[in-house]
This record gives C-alpha cells, structure tokens and sequence, in this order.
C-alpha cells in the first residue's frame, strides 16, 4: 500500500508521563495526541501492546493478541464509577521512569480491585448497564484469543513456575478434563482477566478515535515471533517447532551483526510453516485481523525473517552456529491478502537484508526502512542516507533499538563524526536537529523522529539496547515536554518538507479517486 508524504514520532504508551508510575491510556496520551496536532505530526508510531513477559519487553510478550493491563488507566476506570478516587490516591506519580516491579505491586491489585467491582455491580446497576452489554458482546466478538489467554495468565498466576511447561502434565498438555477443571475453580479469575481486557480495548479505542479526528494514525508494531512462555504456544503447540516433551527444537535470532559479536540468541520457538500452510495460514490470517483492528499501520518487525530465518538450535549457548532455513514469504501474504484486502504495512527491513529478501518487499509494494544513524560507514551503508532514499521507505533518524541521536554522536569515532558534517554541515555537537531536518526533507513516504530526539536526549534516555536482557523499556518522558515552541519547531520543518499530510488519505486525482 501506498502511504501520502507525512511525518511521526515514535513513543511507546509506557513512555508516557502517566500517573501510575507507567505511561497509560490516560490524560497524558490525550495531551500527547494534542502536540502531535499542534506540531502538524500524521503518525503516531508505538511499539507492540501486549503483555510484557521476561525483561518487560514489548518483544517477548505473553500473547499476540491481548492488550498488555499495565497500560489501563486507573483514572478513567475512576471516571467509569468502577474504583473511587481514594483507593487510587497516593499511586505513584508522572516523573521517573518505570519501575516495573513497583507497577505490578502496586498499580495491578487496584486494577483486579477495579474489575471486580464492574463484575458484581454491572449487571445490577443501570449507570453500568450499558458498558456490561458491551463487555458481553466483546466476549463474544474476541472469544478466539480471549478464553484461552484468561486461562493461561490465571494459571502463569496460579503455578508461577516461569513457564508453562512446567505447570501439571495434564494441563500444561491441555487435556479436555484437566482445563473443564480449571474453569470451574477459577472462574471467577478467568472473568477478572476478561474484565481487564475489555477495559485496555475501551480505553485504546477511545485514544485511536481521539487520534484519528486529528488525521493521527497509529501505526503499530507485530513481532514476526511470538514469546515461548505465552498463551500462544501453549494454545497452539501444534504450529510451533516443539519436541515430544513440548520443549522448542530450534529457536529464532539473529547471526552476528552490528548490535552483537556474538548474534542475538532470542528463544522463541520457531513455527512449522508446514503446518500452517496446510492449515490455509489460519493462525497468522487472526493475527493479523487482529492487528489491523488495533492500529491503523502495522510494521512488520524482522520482515526479513518471512523470507528465511536463522534457526537456532535450542542447546545453543550463543546465535552463532544458526543457519538460514527459507520460510513462505509471498505465499503467506497472498493468503493475507485474499481473507484480509489490501493491508497498510511497513517491513522493517535492516540486518542482513539479502536479494530475496528485497525481491518479497519489492513484489509486496511495501514501504521498508532507512535509518540516519546506519549511514555514515562504509558506501555500502550509504542507502540509509537522504540522497539514496526513495519515495517506498520510511526514514528514521533512529529507532527503539539504537541509542538517541545525541547518546550516538558521544560514541563516534572522529572519521564518521566528519562524514555527518560533510553531509550536513558543522554541528557543534548537537546532531540532532540537522538528522532530524535530513530526514523529514528526505523523499521517504513518512519520516518517523523518536521523542528522544525531539527532546534532544542523551542516552540516559535509550529505549532498549538489543542483546541485553535486563535494565531496557524503562524510560519515561519528563512531564513538561510538550511545549509550543517544540511543536511549532516541528511544525515548521513540517510545512517546508510538505508532510502536512494524512498518510492514509484519500486523494483525488485527475483519472481516479483512490485510497492509497
């Protein structure tokens, strides 16, 4: 698809300077959706909304399809008459970053608390009773993923063992008995996690209907693999490359690359494509629905990993002793295309990105990535810069995974430091805003700048550093950064670049009125 020349920043929702101690759905994502307004921004990007799992990462969530409760604001759910103002007093506040383990003891029981007042008192009192009909009919709609996610985090609850291979034979094999059982035992749990589901989709659809009359689209984020200890694999053994014993035979990673001497070894099991494509690609045709349903663009994270993947073996220690093995690349989407039509996404093509690969892009129409800081070494990193660009791409001065634009100029060497100049002129260490104006002014579709880099942020402020498990996705904006100056800065690189567009719009031309 086709996207209109536009511009975007990229913040995660836990980012936010939320009350709670993590950023939210609440008062300070409309206040962000309101500078992207003001600074003539079109996208809005967030990384992956689901359950986070081991080192809190958005990328190793515990389902594919849930909505991650942290993210729930308690101040909204105060607006519902579904907990009271002073239950939630004295939360933790809007500054500091995330201290996980602080949000899961403190903000989560008031969340549980919250969700059972709405199951005893909605169908009983008439202020609730129109949102209990709509929890019924979300129950029903999402039933897919629904049930079986509820049962697994109530039993990742129950066991804590660390994953769900260790919890009873019977139930970790998903026996007809053993899960009737569980359902009886706890089904008063299951409806809390059901509760707490529909209240992320209420309060997320709110946000993207608030974004969107502003002509801010979401565009969002799909890990090609899911995490080992999530409700997926558990529910789905079948598609994924397990042994008799329901252990992963090979994992998925990367081979050594710019990140990693060693490869990045990340654990999730790997699918049995064969399985799938005999299956019609069911499982990834809801996955994707599903996706298309939360946001209004999806980049696709290790598209390349759609076209061959490096398969791990399971005992492996490091990613190095992988080996690419080919997976179904246009089949999948064609499948994609006929049950889902025309599909708004983004490949995030970097890495190791061989012809094959480029050729399954380029045959899909799909816009890649071309990221500022990748292009100063050799000529061969040149195509991340403005001049090698062309009009199918999104241009980022850095993502999620590289350190901010000021954290990156601190650690380069004196020869790259003088191809940026050479490129964009003296800097006098502030990098920042001339990449950023590289960017915008590029002929890429859309040009994604990371907060970080709008704020001018060193790299105290990185969101994750990849094969680092621990100390990542804590970062939080300091309350006070939405100011009229910064959003008329943007706003002016905007105008000149002519990206005071709607990437989704329609446009007329001379012929034809498409939706492109």
């Amino acid at each position: 698809m086709e996207f209109q020349r536009s511009s975007g920043v990229l913040l995660h929702i836990s980012s936010l300077p939320s009350y709670g101690g993590i950023g939210d759905l609440g008062p300070a994502a409309y206040e962000f959706v309101e500078f992207l307004a003001a600074a003539k921004q079109h996208v809005w990007q967030v990384l992956p909304l689901c359950p986070t799992g081991y080192g809190n990462s958005p990328y190793a969530g515990s389902s594919a399809f849930a909505g991650n409760p942290f993210l729930i604001s308690l101040e909204y759910l105060v607006d519902w008459g579904w907990i009271s103002g002073e239950r939630i007093a004295g939360l933790m506040g809007r500054g500091g970053n995330v201290d996980f383990g602080q949000v899961e003891q403190r903000k989560l029981p008031l969340l549980y608390e919250a969700a059972g007042n709405f199951l005893d008192r909605g169908p009983l009192e008439t202020e609730l009773a129109g949102q209990w009909q709509r929890f019924q009919e979300f129950c029903s709609a999402e039933s897919g993923w629904l049930t079986d996610y509820a049962m697994y985090a109530e039993l990742r609850r129950r066991f804590n063992t660390g994953a769900w291979t260790q919890w009873p034979e019977t139930i970790r094999r998903r026996e007809p008995k053993a899960l009737a059982q569980v359902a009886a035992d706890s089904g008063r749990m299951l409806a809390l996690e059901q509760v707490l589901q529909f209240a992320f989709a209420v309060q997320w659809n709110n946000l993207r209907a608030a974004a969107a009359q502003h002509s801010i689209r979401i565009l969002g984020d799909v890990a090609i693999f899911v995490n080992f200890d999530s409700a997926d694999v558990w529910t789905h053994p079948d598609i994924f490359e397990l042994d008799a014993d329901l252990k992963p035979i090979h994992i998925a990673g990367v081979p050594p690359d710019y990140f990693s001497p060693t490869g990045q070894r990340w654990g999730n099991p790997l699918y049995r494509w064969d399985v799938l494509r005999a299956r019609g690609f069911d499982w990834w045709i809801d996955r994707i629905r599903r996706s298309r349903d939360l946001y209004d663009m999806v980049r696709l994270d290790h598209f390349r990993g759609f076209a061959a993947y490096w398969a791990i073996p399971a005992d492996e220690a490091t990613a190095i002793n992988g080996a690419w093995v080919k997976a179904p690349g246009l089949e999948l989407f064609r499948a994609l295309e006929v049950a889902l039509g025309p599909l708004p996404l983004v490949a995030e093509d970097l890495g190791l990105i061989t012809p094959d690969v480029e050729a399954l892009r380029l045959e899909l129409t799909m816009p890649g990535m071309r990221v500022l800081q990748f292009g100063f070494g050799d000529k061969g990193s040149h195509m991340h810069l403005p001049h090698q660009c062309v009009p199918g791409m999104v241009a980022y001065t850095g993502t999620h995974d590289n350190d901010t634009t000021v954290g990156w100029w601190a650690n380069l060497g004196p020869e790259p430091r003088a191809a940026v100049e050479a490129l964009i002129g003296p800097v006098n260490d502030r990098p920042t805003w001339p990449l950023i104006r590289a960017a915008e002014g590029s002929v890429a579709e859309i040009a994604i700048v990371p907060v970080q880099d709008l704020l001018e942020f060193g790299s105290e402020a990185r969101m994750n550093t990849p094969a680092v498990p621990q100390g990542n996705w804590s970062w939080r904006v300091p309350e006070g950064s939405w100011t009229a100056e910064l959003a008329g800065r943007v706003a002016a690189i905007v105008d000149i670049t002519d990206r005071d567009n709607d990437p989704l719009k329609v446009v007329e031309t001379d012929l034809i009125t498409a939706v492109v």
